[in-house]
């Protein structure tokens, strides 16, 4: 058998790897996973503390969606929904568009999460078109969000490190304070949060008649888990509509149970104009995103005289295989009621992180819900020290990273905003997965405590 080492690191080009890591004689080879575990080439078990990169949402080595995925192979491996539908991608939207909150009746299928995005924004810009509108161009953002990495999504996205290799992006996108730290004041309501008073004034000085479209996550990845104020999402629907912009909640990460409900915005009490989704719509088993669309709007853009179709798509757009698969893991989440477990254990996982944030000084706080969650680092929390940026940097690429593999750990050490580790297993985790999970967790912090004081 070849080395998949030496060939993955003579043919293949890596993903948001450092060529020092790729290059590393120690470069993880994965083989197989099973549940919340996954095995190396040499046997070793690791615990999946990222349900893969947000996404293994039913657990790993599962066999009856290879066992879908295999049977529809036999007998349609391919299709396209141009002109034509086939029986997979009509009941796996069917099913999907069953979940979602309010009208959001209709979807459009992609491969991937940036390219659900990149779709959202074509929708809302064609739509505006078709409506009579054709100066509504403009996105606004949260900053430090991620919403992708194609040329769209990367505009869309307000991470400034990932933007800057590609020089000159989609104009128009403006960029909104996101909630970290944000409370409603006391005697006040969500409109007095200062980040959507920033957002009203930055659609003022746009001029609301170019705005397309607004973007957020119902909780915000990049800079950590964060998790809205009361009536945050309330408050940004109502801005929406006021100034008639079409409201984009991305859910590449948030839905199908990682809150612990079907879709974040159900969660939090609002109906989007679209859905972006993409990872746990099949847990990673096959490639799937898409776009899920108010009926109203996508039977306004059919029908526009101007217009009559949505003028994109994609050769792998809602592939047999791939909604085949999601059919079979949206059907198993909600039959082993999964969304239930993760709403069950929520508490016991945050009873957990505020012990540890009382038995490490490194640990500033804990942020997230469901199984969604960043733990922010800093020197010393009780003197408010911070950590020096070469602490920082060593923390992410090299403490952390040494510590996990000790005790068997894969999960995400984060620097964007912050020095954090992200955690979010896969659903299935249950109390004994999680107790593994806290005390590598502990082990991995302990390690931070003793490098950060010596």
């Amino acid at each position: 058998m070849a080395d998949t080492r030496a060939l993955a690191q003579s043919h293949l080009f890596p993903h948001f790897t450092r060529g020092q890591v790729w290059r590393d004689n120690s470069l993880p080879i994965i083989e197989r996973g099973q549940g919340c575990y996954l095995y190396d080439d040499s046997g070793r078990k690791f615990l999946d503390g990222l349900a893969g990169l947000f996404c293994v949402n039913i657990g790993h080595g599962r066999s009856d969606i290879p066992a879908a995925a295999a049977k529809q192979m036999e007998t349609l491996a391919y299709w396209t929904n141009w002109s034509a539908a086939h029986p997979m991608a009509a009941e796996a939207a069917a099913t999907i568009a069953g979940h979602a909150p309010g009208d959001l009746n209709t979807v459009f299928f992609v491969n991937s999460g940036s390219e659900a995005v990149e779709s959202a924004v074509k929708f809302a810009r064609q739509y505006w078109r078709s409506q009579g509108q054709p100066e509504r161009t403009k996105i606004l953002s949260r900053e430090m969000a991620y919403h992708g990495t194609t040329l769209g999504a990367l505009a869309v996205t307000a991470i400034p490190k990932y933007k800057e290799p590609f020089g000159p992006l989609m104009p128009g996108v403006r960029h909104f304070p996101n909630t970290l730290g944000e409370q409603v004041p006391e005697g006040g309501t969500a409109a007095d949060l200062p980040s959507l008073r920033a957002l009203v004034d930055i659609i003022e000085e746009e001029g609301p008649h170019t705005i397309a479209a607004i973007f957020a996550e119902p909780v915000q990845n990049s800079r950590g888990a964060l998790v809205p104020p009361d009536g945050y999402w309330r408050e940004l629907r109502a801005i929406a509509d006021r100034y008639g912009i079409l409201l984009v909640a991305d859910e590449v990460i948030c839905a199908y149970g990682r809150l612990g409900e079907w879709f974040g915005s159900a969660k939090y009490g609002v109906t989007p104009d679209l859905i972006t989704f993409a990872k746990g719509s099949t847990s990673g088993y096959a490639p799937l995103g898409g776009v899920l669309i108010r009926e109203p709007l996508a039977q306004a853009l059919l029908d526009s005289p101007s217009a009559g179709m949505f003028t994109h798509g994609a050769t792998w757009g809602g592939h047999p295989v791939s909604t085949a698969v999601a059919l079979t893991n949206l059907n198993a989440l909600d039959e082993e009621q999964v969304l239930a477990g993760v709403r069950d254990n929520e508490p016991y996982f945050q009873q957990q992180l505020d012990q540890l944030v009382q038995a490490h000084p490194t640990l500033a706080e804990w942020r997230g819900t469901g199984y969604f969650y960043a733990l922010e680092l800093t020197g010393d929390r009780e003197s408010g020290r911070e950590l020096t940026t070469d602490q920082a940097g060593a923390l992410v690429r090299e403490v952390m990273p040494a510590a996990m593999r000790d005790v068997g750990l894969i999960t995400r050490p984060d620097d964007r905003g912050a020095t954090m580790l992200m955690l979010s297993p896969p659903l299935i985790a249950d109390r004994e997965v999680l107790d593994h999970l806290f005390r590598c967790v502990d082990s991995v912090l302990t390690a931070t405590d003793s490098y950060v004081r010596s």
